[in-house]
């Protein structure tokens, strides 16, 4: 992405640390300040906060125990991005003993929002987790559940709040924020968290008593319900082969990674770049959509030597990547799947959601759908067949159906009502 990218590119600050009391002492935690410059040395995009996570894992002999990770006084963070020229920024925070955190921003119309945040915790840190059953990186995806912000507005929260997530609990306070910064100079205008607004009682960054060692034995707090997920903007995706269009997509795309909360991921059309490859009897479209997600489709012919032929959805998988060095967190494939089929020489077309289950954790769903992976003319879709969730015609033979049976039960009933009187009008006296 050019100079935005590069570590020269950005500087970041270490605060003087916050001491806050606790139940058993002092815990200290650190603020960091990220102020990202674009290639022409102007802010692009600044961030200000204090953060902490109480984190729950299983210990060698069976119990479950919470422990307190803070930032470090020496947090760096690399491959943090303005995102002015793709609509998609990320502020990345790397710390302690293999820590990591991120959060994707992206930017909608005259709005910016979070999109998802990532926490990786190393339970080979001892003095996190001196007894941890489960060693190595452990990774988590969270959904925000902020709302959007104005654009040249930046986001303030001074009180505390928590983010629940599986077995984490992110808390942050003192919160200064703003993507995509305009002309390089930070808003005066704000927008307010829930928490700082009047009706808000002031509140100070919980902590864990005796964090590292002390079972976990009061319920954690009731979560914040979190906003509806919008369905996903509908992009439009093509290959060529030569100077041909060889593959017509339109198509809104959502990723449904199933955890004990699921975060659910819109694909962004604006930053999603799409690849692959066109043949006579197999076609794969792959979309990426620059920040951490990769979708495979593979396509195939059936019958492939008959005079009438069909095309068909064969595999899709779905990958996900870390933010900071592009490596693959988790990986999902179906490659058994008969969906999405249509005469060769046609696209298929489905308006209506859809869902694809790719593994037991993980769902792809589509919105508006168009596709045609084979034999394209004049960089047009051929004539569409529908699938059945969008076909209305078949309710009217069944409205049909329905009314003559009604009609025919009626004229039973009576005809039986009839005979009986006139068996009654002849009785012998």
């Amino acid at each position: 992405m050019g100079p935005r990218r590069s570590a020269a590119s950005s500087r970041g600050r270490l605060l003087l640390p916050l001491l806050l009391l606790g139940v058993s002492g002092f815990f200290q935690s650190y603020a960091v300040e990220v102020d990202i410059k674009d290639a022409s040395n102007a802010t692009c995009l600044y961030a200000n906060w204090m953060m902490r996570f109480l984190i729950t894992y299983e210990s060698n002999n069976g119990d479950y125990k919470t422990t307190t990770l803070n930032l470090s006084s020496s947090a760096t963070h690399n491959g943090s991005v303005c995102g002015n020229d793709t609509q998609a920024a990320l502020v990345a925070v790397q710390f302690g003993e293999g820590h990591s955190w991120s959060i994707n921003i992206t930017k909608n119309n005259e709005t910016y929002q979070g999109d998802f945040m990532t926490l990786t915790y190393n339970t080979n840190d001892t003095a996190v987790f001196p007894d941890a059953k489960r060693k190595g990186p452990v990774t988590i995806f969270i959904k925000d559940p902020a709302g959007p912000v104005q654009l040249n507005t930046v986001f303030v929260c001074h009180n505390s709040f928590d983010i629940e997530a599986e077995n984490i609990t992110q808390i942050f306070w003192n919160v200064t924020l703003q993507a995509f910064v305009q002309n390089g100079t930070v808003s005066k205008k704000e927008t307010r968290c829930p928490a700082d607004r009047p009706t808000s009682a002031p509140t100070v960054p919980p902590t864990s008593a005796n964090a590292t060692t002390a079972p976990t034995t009061a319920a954690p707090p009731a979560p914040t319900p979190p906003k509806p997920v919008e369905n996903p903007d509908t992009g439009n995706y093509s290959l060529k082969s030569g100077n041909k269009t060889c593959f017509l997509a339109t198509v809104g795309l959502q990723v449904n990674v199933s955890q004990d909360k699921p975060l659910l991921i819109n694909i962004n059309p604006k930053t999603t770049v799409a690849d692959g490859a066109c043949g006579n009897t197999t076609a794969t479209l792959k979309l990426n959509d620059g920040n951490s997600t990769l979708i495979g489709f593979t396509f195939a012919v059936k019958n492939a030597s008959a005079s009438v032929q069909k095309f068909y959805l064969r595999e899709v998988n779905v990958t996900l990547l870390n933010h900071l060095n592009g490596s693959v967190i988790s990986s999902a494939d179906n490659n058994n799947l008969s969906k999405w089929d249509a005469f060769l020489g046609s696209s298929y077309m489905c308006r209506k959601e859809q869902t694809l289950q790719i593994n037991e954790n993980v769902q792809v769903h589509t919105f508006n759908l168009w596709i045609q992976p084979f034999l394209v003319e004049a960089n047009k879709f051929a004539t569409a067949q529908e699938c059945s969730l969008d076909d209305d015609s078949i309710l009217i033979p069944i409205v049909v159906g329905a009314a003559l049976a009604v009609l025919i039960a009626i004229i039973v009933v009576a005809y039986i009502i009839g005979r009986r009187k006139s068996y009654a009008g002849y009785q012998t006296l």
